[in-house]
């Protein structure tokens, strides 16, 4: 009995084993394939993000990117075999431009980080940088999709990085598992996927059930996700153990059959154990050659080598040792590998590899070797991370030669500037044989003449073809200053300047000429995109721009360019001349320095101009422009301190309207002037009335215009007035800009002082006036305005700059006020920054007069409660 159950006890106990080691070479074939999965997924993603991260770099450079320049990045970006089925670019987030146009522009206009976690993603992409990566979720097709959002930075005119936005980029899931092998179905494997990043794991592919059943897992981290795959074999464990039955019959059969020979069943156990250790050792040695197999086919079967980095050794193949040059025989290692490195390429190779390792990322290079015979050779790898259990870190990757390529794009490059050069001696050449007597003789460009005759010749040839044909008519900004300060020779070195920059900057084909003092227009034909000749005339104003030395003085002017499209029949060459007109006054008209192109909104705000001026003409003999008026309060006590009179428009059809709908017009009536006169009188009226009625207000601000500011006949009228010092203010905006004019604006200011009128800075810091001017002109109270106050709650750097000029106005004994308090949390974060007055929504809207009354009153007996009820 002793050794019957000896036997039988050796029986079962080598039946576990053998169960044992077929269930631990079943989970290393389970882990041997679904690390080639992991690494196809990886790679798949991590090349989805690589093809937007291009298109944000060229975003980057655009940050003024049109509908159909997105387009076009985005049809060649969709060129390359991709996962990505639709792209989206959302300036500050709100999704503006989408990739295919049709089927996406219902998400025009949303939020491009929509909930949940909406907020908390979009602080990631702008403070962070980071790549924002969600789903997957159901598309509006039915399909699954993976959002990858990146985020869009560029660079001002100072160097900074400034936030622009995100790219969207949408990957088909069902494209995505099946080009990474998941849906394969050769494939052993019943896989499952679970999304790690959700508040509760949930399964995104495959069947839950797998993750009860002892699965093999592996993780997957790309941008902010982390999937966890979870695999079985496809017919279960127990499809494992069942194939072992035979085998447990045997050794059953032995037993029953060899009970007596104790000694014999012992050798044969131990012989088993034996074999089962040499077949776990191959099955190992199977294993890493499968892994290196696996990786050798995705990188096009060149060159793979092995890297132990803690010990320095390398492994490669024959391939390898042929791109090096080097014979079989050679033990490849780290210092082989550096000696036939160029020296200028082994740091640069070593960090990649550093980085690669340290973020757990692909390791992506190229350097260039030399052989034994001299040559150069210019290699690229491309490598994946492993690290075993132990923590054993090694590098499996693949070299290619690519000198063919190198060698290629530069013959291109030197082929592309001899080209560019051809074409500049041909220009040259041609323009040198135009006939003198239709040139301008100091800048040798076309003259007036050329070009009536040149336009109607284009006109008639689009007509033909039905080409388009653009028009840019551009005006120099600060020519007469040059002309009368410097004299008549420098303007004619800035003109010569002008004309060599256009020559320079236009393409060969295109129509250059000067056809009035300091006004230039450009003709070209054929354009396809519009936004090509806008990019054009940004170029040329920043040409223009580039300051010259003449006599010792630098001379710069400024340009404002007007752009015109023929692309319909029947359109003249006046008509088209007309229409770039319009867009140049457009352009002086925004500011000046700038490009414009008429539209029909242009069209029609010029008749909209005409019917304007007519009806303000007509309000001024009505007395249609009233006064309104806003509350300034005190920012410790929200008592009312204040009154700001702001100009209305009372007009007949639309009611009552803001200056925005009349001023610019109004100046170039040159009526601003009775406008203020008119705003300055109701004021004074109303402030009588305040007094009468007890309420308290004793101090009115008026804005005043730089046109008013110089007009004597202002002074005249505080002549007849008997103001209280201190009663009134004039506010003046900063735009005025005081640094060219400081002097001639403090003598007058000096003499409005004299009135006992106190001097404001309005919209203090969009200006351009130093701070030394301003304080020359020694106001009473600067006004920062709204743009600055606006970012204060969630910006520490705006508010460092808001306590900064509270700084300066403490220094020079002036008042703060801060307009455009939005919410009660603005009027405290500024309160305790240290401002004196506030104004804005948050404490009164602008009101007429009666209106005001009423509520200076209710205030009177509210504004003690006001901070605890914001509390």
């Amino acid at each position: 009995m002793i050794v019957l159950t000896g036997i039988a006890l050796s029986a079962f106990y080598a039946d576990l084993q053998q169960q044992r080691l077929s269930r631990e070479a079943a989970r290393n074939t389970v882990e041997e394939s679904l690390g080639l999965i992991r690494t196809k997924l990886e790679a798949n993603i991590n090349a989805n993000i690589k093809l937007l991260q291009g298109m944000v770099a060229v975003i980057g450079t655009e940050p003024h990117v049109t509908q159909p320049r997105f387009e076009s990045l985005a049809t060649k970006l969709m060129a390359i075999p991709s996962q990505i089925t639709n792209i989206a670019a959302a300036p500050n987030l709100i999704t503006t431009f989408v990739y295919p146009y049709e089927e996406n522009k219902g998400i025009i206009g949303r939020w491009v980080l929509p909930p949940p976690n909406g907020e908390a993603a979009a602080r990631q992409l702008r403070e962070e940088g980071k790549t924002i990566i969600r789903g997957p979720r159901p598309l509006n097709n039915g399909d699954m999709g993976l959002i990858i959002t990146l985020p869009v930075t560029m660079t001002n005119d100072v160097g900074q990085s400034v936030f622009w936005g995100g790219l969207a980029g949408i990957v088909d899931v069902a494209r995505l598992y099946d080009d990474s092998g998941l849906r394969s179905p050769d494939l052993p494997l019943s896989i499952a996927i679970t999304n790690q990043n959700e508040t509760t794991s949930s399964v995104i592919y495959g069947d839950g059930h797998i993750l009860k059943d002892d699965p093999v897992s592996m993780v997957v981290n790309f941008g902010t996700q982390q999937w966890l795959l979870s695999a079985i074999p496809k017919e279960g464990w127990h499809g494992v153990s069942s194939q072992n039955v035979p085998i447990r019959s045997m050794i059953f059969a032995m037993a029953a059959l060899m009970a007596g020979i104790v000694i014999w069943v012992a050798k044969l156990m131990r012989e088993r154990q034996r074999n089962y250790a040499a077949l776990r050792q191959r099955e190992e040695q199977l294993s890493a050659m499968s892994n290196r197999l696996g990786l050798a086919l995705e990188a096009s079967n060149i060159g793979i080598w092995e890297l132990d980095f803690a010990t320095g050794n390398i492994r490669w193949d024959e391939r390898m040792y042929q791109l090096y040059g080097l014979p079989p025989d050679v033990d490849a290692c780290y210092e082989v590998w550096k000696s036939r490195v160029h020296p200028d390429d082994i740091g640069p190779s070593d960090e990649a590899l550093d980085d690669a390792i340290a973020s757990d990322k692909t390791y992506e290079t190229q350097f260039r070797i030399f052989r034994d015979n001299g040559e150069i050779r210019h290699i690229r790898a491309v490598g994946t991370i492993f690290r075993d259990p132990d923590g054993k870190i090694s590098v499996l990757g693949v070299n290619w030669d690519v000198s063919a390529d190198v060698t290629l794009q530069e013959q291109l490059g030197r082929a592309q500037k001899e080209t560019a050069q051809r074409n500049e001696e041909l220009e040259s050449a041609r323009q040198r044989m135009e006939y003198n007597s239709l040139h301008d003789a100091l800048t040798g460009l076309p003259n007036r003449r050329y070009l009536d005759q040149r336009l109607e010749e284009l006109v008639q040839e689009s007509n033909a073809s039905g080409e388009r044909l653009t028009v840019l008519h551009m005006d120099l900004d600060r020519f007469k200053e040059i002309n009368d300060t410097l004299g008549h020779g420098a303007g004619d070195a800035i003109l010569r300047h002008v004309a060599h920059e256009l020559r320079n900057l236009v393409k060969p084909g295109d129509f250059v000429a000067r056809i009035g003092g300091d006004e230039f227009l450009i003709a070209c034909k054929g354009c396809i995109l519009q936004e090509d000749h806008d990019v054009v005339g940004r170029k040329l104003i920043t040409a223009v721009n580039t300051p010259i030395v003449y006599e010792g003085h630098e001379c710069r002017v400024g340009a404002s360019i007007g752009i015109a499209d023929k692309t319909e029949r029947g359109v003249s060459s006046e008509q088209l001349l007309v229409n770039a007109d319009i867009a140049l006054y457009e352009a002086k008209r925004r500011g000046r320095n700038r490009v414009e192109r008429f539209n029909d909104q242009l069209r029609a705000r010029t008749i909209n101009i005409k019917h304007t001026a007519d009806a303000i003409l007509r309000s001024l003999g009505d007395d249609d422009f009233i006064a309104w008026y806003q509350p300034q309060f005190d920012a410790r006590t929200l008592a009312i301190n204040g009154v700001e009179a702001l100009a209305r428009w009372r007009h007949p059809k639309k009611g009552i309207l803001p200056p925005a709908a009349f001023l610019e017009i109004a100046e170039s009536l040159n009526v601003v002037a009775q406008i203020d006169a008119s705003i300055l009188d109701q004021a004074l009226f109303q402030l009588a009335r305040w007094r009468a009625a007890n309420l308290d207000i004793e101090h009115v601000s008026v804005n005043i215009s730089a046109q008013r500011l110089f007009d004597d006949r202002l002074i005249g009228h505080l002549d007849t007035l008997s103001l209280k010092p201190g009663s009134l203010s004039f506010e003046l905006l900063e735009s005025i800009s005081f640094d060219d004019k400081v002097d001639a604006v403090a003598e007058s200011l000096e003499r409005i002082r004299a009135h006992g009128i106190s001097v404001e800075i309005d919209d203090f810091g969009t200006g351009y006036a130093s701070i030394l001017s301003l304080i020359k002109l020694s106001p009473s109270r600067l006004k920062i305005d709204r743009q600055l106050v606006a970012p204060i709650v969630n910006n520490p750097a705006q508010r460092r700059l808001i306590s900064s000029i509270v700084d300066i106005g403490r220094s020079f004994g002036v008042g703060i006020v801060a307009e455009g308090v939005e919410t009660m949390e603005h009027a405290a974060i500024l309160r305790d920054l240290g401002c004196h007055t506030l104004q804005g929504y948050a404490l009164a809207r602008p009101m007429s007069a009666d209106a005001l009354m009423d509520f200076a009153r209710k205030h009177a007996g509210e504004r003690e409660t006001l901070w605890q009820r914001t509390a």
